[in-house]
């Protein structure tokens, strides 16, 4: 299924998608040491060229980092397993994005409290 959020067109800059995404550049570099799947192309010039599925594949590693709270390893499975779709799985709200927030930076200082 397309992705609406994207673009009709064959190829765009790391710019542009970064723009679409709401992420920068080197997110999408470092995505793409990450994500197998997602090896954009490389003109003459080293400028990396995303055709649309690769666009629609970033929007998908986005929702699942930043909208459903999945961890890159997380993500990775999901993607690899095929979890379902957005519409299929609503993302978290944002009173629970920040309970999750809150229960981790707690987990992490009892950690730091027992030396861990």
């Amino acid at each position: 299924m397309s992705d609406p959020r994207v673009p009709d067109r064959e190829a765009f800059r790391i710019g542009e998608v970064a723009e679409l995404a709401g992420v920068t550049p080197s997110v999408l570099r470092f995505w793409e040491t990450e994500f197998a799947t997602l090896r954009p192309t490389k003109t003459r010039a080293g400028q990396r060229l995303y055709r649309k599925a690769d666009v629609e594949k970033v929007m998908r590693i986005r929702d699942l980092l930043y909208d459903q709270g999945f961890t890159i390893a997380g993500a990775r499975k999901a993607l690899r397993d095929g979890v379902p779709e957005d519409d299929e799985a609503p993302p978290l709200s944002a009173p629970q994005r920040a309970a999750i927030d809150a229960a981790r930076n707690e987990a992490r200082d009892l950690l730091r409290l027992l030396g861990e």
